[in-house]
């Protein structure tokens, strides 16, 4: 397992960390297998979507806001509740196969950590496992 340490600047921020993944495949030495991005916080995700136009993470960060805003009546006292649903919305986990050696992303696909809660420094964990 590798972690890689993340940090925003931002309340809500996705941010791309696809380079970073496939360091962490190439370093692995599996050449055909999957790699599984893990994010042990319960304010923050990890998703696969568009990396080549920033505009799409920026779309989508405010989509959610739409979504799910943060002053909306929420139980949760201190304040994040929103964080928690966005969070559970995109999920805490993606995996992604890896082939020849690299990740086997589609032509636009980045791995993105998807802060809901920040400013913060955050981690995520990748298994890179042969099939």
């Amino acid at each position: 397992m590798t972690v890689i340490e993340v940090r925003t600047e931002r309340r809500e921020q996705f941010v791309d960390v696809t380079q970073r993944v496939a360091e962490t495949v190439t370093s692995s030495g599996v050449a055909e297998g999957i790699a599984h991005i893990w994010c042990p916080h319960t304010t923050a995700a990890v998703t696969v979507n568009e990396a080549a136009d920033p505009s799409v993470a920026r779309d989508i960060v405010a989509g959610l806001a739409r979504f799910v805003p943060r002053e909306a009546g929420w139980q949760h006292a201190e304040g994040n509740a929103d964080a928690h649903v966005k969070a559970s919305l995109l999920g805490a986990s993606a995996s992604v196969p890896v082939s020849g050696g690299r990740l086997a992303l589609g032509t636009w696909q980045g791995v993105f950590f998807c802060e809901f809660d920040g400013p913060r420094t955050r981690r995520i964990e990748v298994r890179v496992s042969r099939l």
